[in-house]
């Protein structure tokens, strides 16, 4: 199996999460976990599932580029991640990535949940984060 980046939508109900392949370059949604105390464990499963290199975290703020509690709640959560799974994490400014990931849903014409919309937002975290490193 190929090494993989994962990135993830933190919310605090839901995390979306999507998966990019070294051997296939583009970025797929993979699940929505339920922002459960277990899902460091989830995460931890599923990216050793995925041989994940890299783990990528959506960064939130505001409209005017400042941080919100959002921020503050998404960058503990990706130290948390740094120490749990020993991998390298990288933070991903994540703006209007939910209002994209929605209408990106709607043009589908076909019926999506919230979850969905987490996951979605994350594959779009994870196209901006490769596209800014260069690796597609």
């Amino acid at each position: 199996m190929a090494n993989s980046i994962m990135a993830l939508d933190v919310g605090g109900k839901r995390i979306g999460v999507a998966l990019m392949t070294d051997q296939v370059k583009i970025p797929r949604t993979l699940t929505t976990l339920d922002n459960q105390p277990s899902v460091i464990e989830d995460i931890k499963l599923l990216a050793k599932e995925h041989q994940v290199t890299d783990l990528v975290v959506g960064h939130p703020r505001d409209m005017q580029g400042q941080s919100t509690d959002q921020t503050k709640f998404s960058v503990d959560f990706a130290d948390t991640l740094k120490h749990a799974l020993s991998l390298p994490v990288h933070l991903q400014d994540e703006a209007l990535t939910s209002i994209q990931a929605e209408n990106i849903l709607k043009q589908s014409k076909k019926p999506y949940q919230k979850a969905d919309i987490d996951a979605q937002a994350a594959c779009l975290i994870l196209e901006d984060y490769v596209k800014e490193q260069g690796l597609v």
